[in-house]
C-alpha cells in the first residue's frame, strides 16, 4: 500500500518551498469538474505515457489525487514499479480536500488562466469590444489582428482580417507585421487569457503602436452576432533582418526589464547530471522550426501555449525550466512570463546554433511498455474470432471517440473502470483491447490482466488499423451516457459548439478566478508593471 498524505499535510506541501509534483490521476471531465488549484492532471488512462516528459526526475516528491475511489493507489503502484521512489496517496481525494474547506477550482489550465486574469487587474490591459473592433473595420481604420493562439485554433475560427500569431511570435514578428507605428494591434483569441497575455506582452516590450485585447476573443465577437471565418491558412514569412533587429533589441529590454537570466550550453549539461533538481528543456519555436533542428532533449513546447498552459509540460513545481530558441526573441518573450508566476526559469544564451543537432518529432517515450508482454491480433483476425464469437471486443479509448465511431458490437470501458465490463464477459472468453492506435490499449491490458483470469489481447495498431483494413465500424450518439463520459468536460467543451450560454458561463468562469485566487490563497504571482 502507498504512503498515506492527509490534505492538510498536501496543503502545507504546497507551500513549503521544495519541489513537489502534485498529480492529479482522474480522467479529465473529472478533473475538470473539480480540483486543486496546482494540480495536474495526468489522467490513469494514460499515464504511463506522459510520465517520462512531464516527470522526468523519478526521485522528486510526488502525490497523487484521485477521486477517493482507489485509482491513485493503482497509479502509485505503477510508478513505484517504474521506480519513482517519493510518492503518497492523498488520503480520500479530491472529496476529502473539498470536506476540509479548501478551495476546489473548475477548468483546465486554472493556474495559467488565473494568472491572466491577475495580469489584466495589475496592469488595467486595455481592449475594445466585438462592436468596437466591427467598426474600425467598416472606418476602414489602420489595424491589425492578430490571433494568439495556435495555427491550428485559428484554422478552425478566426476573426475576419485576422492573422495567425501565436503570442510567443509577437514580438518576434511585429516590428515586420506593423512597421507603422500608427498602427493599431488588436490581439484575440478565443476567450481572455491569451489575449489578456498577448496585448500585455506588446505593452511590456514597449512597442510604440497602440495596443489592445479584444474583449472575449472570438465568443464574443460570435455573442455580438457577427461571423468567424474557418478553415482559414495560417501562414507567417520570415522575418526579415531588419525585423530581426529590432525585435531582438526589444526582446534585450524585456529581459534587462524582468532580470531574464541566460545560461550556456555548459551549465545545461551540468544540470542535466545534477539529480537534486527537475529540470525541463523546452524549444518555444513552432514545430517545424523545432523539427527542422533542436537540442537534442529540448521537449517542444510553443512559448504561448506554455504561458497558457504550463502545467501541460511542467508537473513538478519548483523546477528549474530553461527555453531554447534560435534567436533569444520568443524565449525572452516566454521567460518574463514564466518569472511572473513564480517559475525558476533561464534562456539559452544566443539560441542553439550549431548544438541544435536533433531532428524530427521524437516520439512519445512510454513507460513500462517494453516490459510488457500481450498477445496482439491483426485486424482481420480479429474480425474473423468476433464472427465466430470467439473474442469480445473493448474499446478502451476516449468516450466521444467511441460514440463516433468503434468496432460494431465493442464495449466500451476506461481504463480506471475496466472492472464495470467484466460481467459482461462470459468467463475465459478473449477479450480484445483497443484504442486509436495501441498506447491505450497496451495500458489499459496491464490492468484487465490483474483482473480477468481469461486471455487478453490488443488489436494490433489499434483502430486506425481497422478503418484502413476497409473493416466496418459503427457510431452511438448517446452511448456511453454523458454520466459514463468522465473522461469529457462538457462545459468546457460546448462552448466551442456554438451555443451561446456555454460561451457566456466560461467567460464568467474566467473572470471569476482572482477572487478564488486570493481564496485559496497559494499563488504566489509577481505582475510587473513597467
Amino acid at each position: 500500500m502507498a504512503n498515506q498524505v492527509d490534505s492538510r499535510a498536501v496543503k502545507t506541501m504546497i507551500t513549503d518551498g521544495a519541489e513537489l509534483a502534485l498529480i492529479d490521476v482522474r480522467e479529465d471531465g473529472q478533473f475538470g469538474e473539480g480540483h486543486m488549484l496546482f494540480a495536474v492532471p495526468i489522467p490513469y488512462s494514460f499515464l504511463e505515457a506522459r510520465l517520462a516528459a512531464q516527470l522526468p526526475r523519478r526521485t522528486v516528491r510526488t502525490v497523487l489525487v484521485d477521486d477517493g475511489d482507489g485509482v491513485a493507489e493503482r497509479a502509485a503502484a505503477r510508478l513505484t514499479g517504474l521506480g519513482y521512489s517519493h510518492v503518497a496517496v492523498m488520503t480520500g481525494g479530491m472529496p476529502a480536500w473539498a470536506a476540509a474547506g479548501y478551495e476546489v477550482f473548475k477548468g483546465v489550465n486554472v493556474p495559467s488562466k488565473a494568472f491572466g486574469e491577475v495580469v489584466e487587474h495589475a496592469a488595467h490591459t486595455p481592449s475594445i469590444s466585438a462592436d468596437e473592433l466591427h467598426a474600425m473595420f467598416e472606418r476602414g481604420d489602420k489595424v491589425v489582428v492578430v490571433d494568439g493562439r495556435t495555427p491550428e485554433e485559428f484554422h478552425r475560427m478566426n476573426i475576419p482580417h485576422g492573422m495567425s500569431v501565436p503570442n510567443a511570435e509577437l514580438v518576434y514578428r511585429i516590428h515586420d507585421i506593423a512597421p507603422s507605428p500608427d498602427t493599431t494591434v488588436v490581439v484575440n483569441c478565443a476567450g481572455r487569457t491569451r489575449s489578456i497575455i498577448g496585448a500585455q506582452t506588446l505593452l511590456n516590450a514597449g512597442i510604440p503602436h497602440k495596443v489592445v485585447a479584444l474583449r472575449a476573443g472570438t465568443m464574443g465577437w460570435s455573442l455580438a452576432g457577427y461571423t468567424l471565418e474557418r478553415g482559414s491558412t495560417p501562414s507567417l514569412p520570415p522575418v526579415s533582418p531588419e525585423g530581426l533587429r529590432q525585435a531582438q533589441a526589444t526582446a534585450a529590454r524585456l529581459a534587462e526589464a524582468y532580470g531574464i537570466q541566460r545560461v550556456s550550453l555548459a551549465t545545461i549539461a551540468a544540470w542535466q547530471q545534477d539529480t537534486s533538481l527537475s529540470l525541463y528543456v523546452l524549444d518555444v519555436r513552432s514545430q517545424a522550426e523545432y523539427a527542422a533542428g533542436h537540442l537534442p532533449g529540448a521537449i517542444h513546447a510553443p512559448g504561448g501555449q506554455l504561458v497558457q498552459a504550463t502545467d501541460a509540460w511542467v508537473a513538478a513545481r519548483g523546477a528549474r525550466i530553461v527555453l531554447t530558441d534560435d534567436t533569444e526573441v520568443r524565449a525572452i518573450t516566454t521567460a518574463h512570463w514564466l518569472v511572473q508566476m513564480g517559475w525558476e526559469v533561464y534562456v539559452l544564451q544566443d539560441g542553439i546554433g550549431a548544438a541544435g543537432m536533433a531532428t524530427g518529432l521524437p516520439p512519445r517515450e512510454v513507460l513500462g511498455l517494453a516490459e510488457q508482454a500481450v498477445e496482439t491480433l491483426t485486424p482481420r483476425a480479429l474480425a474473423e474470432a468476433l464472427q465466430r464469437g470467439e473474442a469480445i471486443a473493448v474499446d478502451v479509448d476516449h468516450s466521444m471517440d467511441y460514440r463516433k465511431r468503434h468496432l460494431p458490437g465493442a464495449l466500451w470501458a476506461i481504463r480506471p473502470r475496466l472492472s464495470a465490463v467484466l460481467p459482461h464477459i462470459p468467463a475465459g472468453q478473449r477479450v480484445v483491447l483497443y484504442s486509436e492506435h495501441e498506447t491505450r490499449a497496451r495500458l489499459a491490458a496491464i490492468d484487465l490482466q490483474a483482473l480477468y483470469a481469461g486471455p487478453v489481447s490488443i488489436l494490433a495498431g489499434g483502430r486506425e488499423a481497422w478503418v484502413a483494413q476497409g473493416l466496418p465500424v459503427e457510431a452511438s450518439p448517446g452511448t456511453p451516457p454523458d454520466t459514463a463520459c468522465i473522461d469529457y468536460l462538457f462545459f468546457v467543451h460546448d462552448r466551442h459548439q456554438g451555443n451561446a450560454q456555454a460561451m457566456r458561463d466560461y467567460l464568467s468562469w474566467e473572470e471569476a478566478l482572482p477572487a478564488q485566487i486570493a481564496a485559496d490563497g497559494d499563488a504566489h504571482f509577481h505582475v510587473r508593471v513597467l
